[in-house]
């Protein structure tokens, strides 16, 4: 070991290697005798190495980047194709793909699902291997299979992709079980398996959402600890808050929500002419998962709630989402409010947080709400309905003012019968009580965004960066082709997408246009470093009104409590050291459910329209790549795609500018946004493909050749794999 103050950057990086533990700064002093001053240089040598690359750095931990430590925590996740085992590290803060670790040869010998300390070795191409040191955690290596009988014996196949395996279950086990039939296995040891939990069709909804919930490893089973956690909290007094069970707070929900975030009241201001006083409690949910607790390490891992047609996988336990922390009417209930006073402009003048006791007045469905605004339905709380509405009409001045990005994009809801099948799509009504709460949540979000950033103290934003050059100019290109032109890539503001909007509205076009501009947008996240909101215009936004169902809000509701001197159960200096890694987990978790949640309905759809193969529909080019066209229907939103083989009998050329496939003798465009008429070839219920045939189409004029010479494409030829359309984004 170097007897210089200060080691070089070989030394550490062999020291980081080498040490099977947590490296931090304090070891590599203590390991290399860095004392006093000399450890201000060693702080800047290492932060220069973190950002050239050669560290990678998570909280206080250092490690070399992508490489897993000699000494590691796997759980064991997958067989390979020769039946070898192989687990991935618990945590894992890189861009890269967690490793697959093999176990070959290994005693004691794992399980599925079991968690591990292994030992590392790298072969000479860098292919990790482990070598079991200890088993630390026996799980039951729960997941999903189809159980059918080959030759009346039951067997059990299961739906990962991971597991090649086969399972066999003893006839006693599964004669009350018909075939097809979706179940829940722990498999033991070998290739023995036991059914713990029929779910019911392989066709069903129920097992539709929990395909999805396993494909994409959504936890769904809270463990016990979790669970008696929950049930030993007790309710909140009036300790240490403000009392406001007096002020009559609405709450305003979808007719089916089950947990309430969050609660609203508005007021005229007496002493600002034309102003308004906007009220918003929030669900104190800090004041029951606290920092480390049992509670706090599932939520974190689980990010948010994931919403199916049929059920929703909570992020806490259901005694904390849906009791004593959803704001139910007539109940005392504890909570954050932010107070804000708005000009009779729109703009917000000031705001103050408070931790309260409060109680709802009522409940409302959205659109029981907007019918008491307009006088369709009487009720007793039309005075304060009033008093929103009239809050409402002022903070939409400050919207118009503040310009955010106006996509018009339905969004589309399953509606299931009672035994679980898809009986009708149908796309909700966009109510001004939607947009209301809407409003209101927004300005929250910024208050606490403002708050915190006023005392200096990290949290995590919603970031939301402007779109990139590359996407805009690909932008610019297909709007020239509709004689649009969006203002110069440099400096392009939510505003200049507006204009494009309010020409092609009520056009024919308008859809298409709103999806063009919908799949340029980069995607929100959540990190501590702030770069603004583009779409919503916002130079600071947080999210702050849902932590019942996401993570996020609940960092920020302590980062709110520390600031503002409410509590004990504040944000902590760990938390704040890991705001990054929360950030990056916390925004895969965001984008698993929302796969989930698409891959879900893409299943349901296509598991309903399995009876209507042949049938013809009315849809639209939805998406034009070189292998092919994806359609949506029109009546159901159904997404399915047409093999560029099944469209033309002639030379088809891919125009990447005009978003179209071109006949190359006649000139015939298949173009983004043209009506089609299309059969129904194949449904695939699993996977959720469609497959069509083109029967009718409505083609737009032949498009002239521009600029450089468009990508050729035969049939059969260029297999790359195609992306769908995309969809849409969460604020």
């Amino acid at each position: 070991m170097s007897n210089k103050p200060v080691p070089t950057r070989e030394e550490i990086l062999r020291f980081v290697a080498d040490s099977p533990g947590r490296v931090g700064k304090r070891e590599i002093a203590k390991a290399f005798n860095v004392k006093g001053a000399e450890r201000i240089e060693l702080k800047s040598l290492l932060a220069d190495m973190a950002d050239e690359g050669l560290l990678a750095k998570s909280g206080k931990r250092l490690s070399r980047p992508g490489e897993l430590p000699r000494v590691a925590l796997l759980a064991v996740t997958g067989r390979t194709k020769d039946g070898d085992l192989y687990a991935e590290p618990t945590s894992w803060d890189f861009d890269e793909p967690r490793p697959k670790v093999i176990l070959a040869n290994t005693k004691p010998a794992p399980g599925m699902g079991d968690r591990l300390l292994a030992r590392i070795h790298y072969d000479d191409e860098g292919r990790p291997s482990g070598k079991v040191i200890k088993v630390i955690e026996r799980r039951p290596a729960s997941q999903l299979a189809v159980l059918e009988r080959i030759g009346g014996k039951p067997q059990l196949s299961p739906t990962s992709k991971k597991d090649r395996d086969t399972y066999f279950v003893s006839p006693d086990a599964a004669k009350h079980i018909p075939d097809d039939t979706l179940v829940r296995i722990e498999v033991d040891r070998g290739r023995g398996a036991r059914i713990v939990e029929v779910i019911g069709p392989a066709g069903s909804e129920q097992a539709v959402s929990m395909l999805a919930i396993y494909a994409h490893g959504i936890p769904n089973q809270f463990p016990e600890r979790v669970l008696a956690e929950a049930e030993a909290a007790e309710p909140a007094t009036l300790a240490g808050r403000e009392d406001w069970r007096d002020i009559p707070f609405l709450t305003i929900d979808p007719a089916d929500a089950k947990d309430h975030d969050d609660a609203v009241f508005a007021e005229p201001d007496p002493h600002n002419e034309g102003g308004h006083i906007v009220t918003v409690a929030i669900a104190d949910v800090a004041y029951y998962v606290t920092t480390g607790s049992y509670m706090d390490q599932e939520a974190r891992l689980r990010g948010n709630s994931t919403y199916f047609p049929d059920r929703v996988v909570p992020m806490l336990p259901e005694r904390i989402s849906n009791n004593l922390c959803s704001l139910r009417e007539g109940e005392v209930r504890p909570a954050m409010a932010v107070r804000m006073i708005f000009a009779r402009d729109g703009r917000k003048q000031r705001h103050t947080f408070h931790r309260v006791l409060m109680r709802s007045e009522r409940r409302l469905a959205y659109q029981d709400a907007q019918k008491i605004a307009d006088g369709v339905l009487n009720s007793d709380v039309k005075p304060l309905i009033d008093n929103l509405w009239a809050a409402y009409r002022c903070l939409s001045k400050g919207r118009e003012a503040r310009e955010p990005l106006e996509l018009d994009l339905p969004e589309r809801k399953i509606l299931l019968t009672p035994d679980g099948q898809v009986d009708r799509v149908i796309v909700p009504e966009r109510l001004d009580a939607h947009k209301l709460i809407e409003e209101f949540m927004i300005q929250s979000n910024v208050a606490a965004a403002e708050t915190c950033e006023a005392q200096r103290l990290p949290l995590l934003y919603r970031i939301h960066d402007q779109p990139s050059l590359e996407k805009l100019d690909g932008l610019k290109e297909f709007l020239a082709t509709l004689d649009l032109k969006l203002a110069q890539s440099a400096g392009v503001r939510p505003g200049d997408f507006n204009g494009i909007l309010a020409k092609v509205a009520d056009t024919q076009n308008a859809q298409l246009v709103n999806e063009v501009i919908l799949r340029s947008q980069a995607q929100a996240e959540y990190a501590p470093d702030n770069i603004g909101h583009f779409g919503l215009s916002l130079r600071r936004y947080a999210h702050f009104t849902s932590p019942i169902r996401r993570y996020a809000d609940l960092i920020v509701h302590r980062a709110l409590i520390r600031s503002e001197g409410l509590g004990k159960d504040g944000l902590t200096d760990d938390e704040m050291a890991e705001l990054s890694q929360i950030g990056a987990d916390i925004s895969a978790t965001e984008r698993r459910s929302m796969l989930a949640e698409r891959e879900t309905i893409d299943r349901l759809i296509a598991g309903w329209l399995v009876d209507k193969v042949g049938a013809t529909f009315e849809g639209r080019i939805a998406g034009v790549t070189k292998a092919g066209l994806f359609i949506r229907l029109y009546d159901s939103g159904a997404d399915g795609f047409i093999p560029i083989s099944l469209l033309a009998n002639e030379f088809m050329i891919y125009d990447e500018d005009a978003q179209a496939l071109i006949g190359e003798a006649t000139g015939t465009a298949y173009r983004l946004g043209d009506d089609v008429t299309v059969r129904l070839m194949e449904a695939a219920p699993f996977s959720g493909a469609l497959r069509f045939d083109i029967v009718d189409h409505t083609p737009t004029a032949k498009l002239p050749r521009r600029g450089r010479r468009p990508t050729s494409m035969g049939r059969g030829r260029d297999k790359r794999p195609t992306r769908g359309p995309a969809k849409g984004r969460r604020r």
